[in-house]
């Protein structure tokens, strides 16, 4: 072995001795030396050597440099890791690369973490960006400004810190790093991080969260507290705007996958048992007007202004429940405020009512000069109105209580609801006032 060999040979031994007795330190070198180097100075390290240093390093450098590594030794190393860490340095990759990976593990080893990286549709796991920016405390404003511009990785308002163990230990704000010195330590800078949730976490909860605290950006953690993932406000907003669109597809019984392209033979599977439903709340309003046909017969002008207090009753539950639906959907109120919300809608139907009833009494008179018809039809507006107010709150709060989607059948229970009320109560009272038509 000639000299060039043997000194090899040493560089080799004395960077297995540090990566094992010293994993921290290790890390903490490697994240500080260009990555070709470091690739090329480990490639050829035993894998029992690189396992202790890897959940010391910052995601982005473990998720570089398992990519740097040939593809046979990274998938030995995810094979290693423990199954959470494995998750944690997946989820650095883009889609591609991460079922490349996949793809080459072994199918057990695969399968569990796939499974790991499933999470529950609206939690946490499913809102986070899983390419994250992690810093320590000893990095310094200017290096965190350099990996800012080197990255070119998306974040809020903060960068987030990891101790020595990967754990979240604090956040620092942009604009601090901005302001201060270069060689600033990023530990005179951190603040404590206010609010954090894990993958598994309801989106209520974040919403609560958000709300709470005035955040920007919340950290997901793992149960060992290491950052799985980092969800923006500016993301869970669209996502909320587009539940709120779908939302308004269910009530009005559109399927929820629908798109304006989809082809017509989807659409009417998913459209069809909804107008089936909606055909036999039809029937049933129409069946309160055939038990008044001999009133509707005698007085003719009955059945022309039938349609404006239905249409009237229709219109004003109609923002009673959008109101409620938003309500329930920000969470402004729950199940228990149904009494608050329910006698407010009532007693604006009340106001409301008298107003519309006013002006169409107006109208009615000089339409057919007849104060019995006015009286009718004033009478009937007000009631039915404030009918619909009470089914408006009433019916997504109960559809809530009873486990249900309230945006899947509210609007064709509300409109079934204000049809047979503004029938009935307009014929009701036409037929109890007949004397006076």
């Amino acid at each position: 072995m000639d000299n060039t060999e043997a000194s090899e040979a040493a560089d080799t031994i004395l960077t297995r001795r540090f990566l094992l007795d010293f994993p921290r330190d290790a890390a903490r070198q490697i994240e500080h030396t260009p990555l070709e180097a470091v690739a090329r100075a480990l490639v050829d390290q035993p894998l029992y050597a690189l396992l202790p240093v890897w959940p010391h390093l910052v995601p982005q450098v473990a998720r570089d440099l398992l990519v740097s590594l040939p593809t046979e030794k990274g998938c030995q190393l995810l094979a290693e890791l423990q199954p959470q860490q494995a998750v944690r340095l997946l989820g650095q990759l883009d889609d591609e690369e991460r079922a490349a990976f996949l793809e080459k593990l072994d199918g057990a080893i695969a399968r569990e973490i796939k499974r790991l990286m499933t999470y529950p549709e609206n939690s946490a796991g499913r809102l986070m960006d899983t390419q994250i920016l992690l810093l320590h405390g000893d990095n310094t404003a200017g290096e965190a400004l350099d990996t800012l511009r080197t990255t070119r990785m998306k974040t809020a308002r903060s960068l987030f810190l990891s101790d020595s163990e990967g754990r979240l230990a604090g956040k620092v704000l942009l604009q601090d790093i901005a302001t201060s010195a270069p060689e600033t330590p990023l530990d005179h800078l951190v603040q404590p991080v206010t609010a954090a949730v894990n993958s598994t976490a309801p989106r209520e909860e974040i919403s609560d969260l958000f709300e709470q605290h005035r955040l920007f950006d919340l950290p997901v953690l793992d149960v060992d507290g290491r950052v799985l993932g980092i969800i923006n406000h500016a993301n869970l907003v669209q996502v909320s705007q587009e539940d709120i669109s779908s939302d308004v597809l269910a009530m009005v019984g559109a399927s929820r996958e629908e798109r304006a392209l989809s082809k017509p033979l989807f659409a009417v599977q998913k459209r069809m048992p909804w107008l089936q439903i909606n055909l036999l709340t039809a029937f049933l309003a129409a069946s309160v007007v055939g038990l008044f046909e001999d009133t509707i017969a005698r007085f003719t002008a009955l059945a022309v202004l039938l349609p404006v207090v239905a249409g009237q009753s229709g219109n004003a539950g109609a923002q009673a429940l959008a109101v409620t639906m938003r309500g329930l959907a920000l969470r402004e109120i729950s199940i228990r405020h149904w009494l608050r919300v329910m006698f407010k809608e009532i007693r604006v139907g009340l106001i409301n009512g008298l107003c519309i009833a006013a002006t169409c009494g107006v109208g009615v008179y000089l339409w057919s000069q007849s104060i019995g018809l006015v009286l009718v039809i004033c009478s009937a507006m007000v009631l039915a109105m404030v009918i619909a107010g009470f089914a408006g709150a009433v019916v997504p709060i109960a559809l809530v209580r009873l486990g249900q989607d309230p945006a899947q059948s509210s609007s064709i229970i509300l409109t079934t609801v204000t049809d047979i009320a503004g029938f009935f109560a307009f014929l009701g009272i036409a037929t109890a006032l007949a004397g006076m038509l």
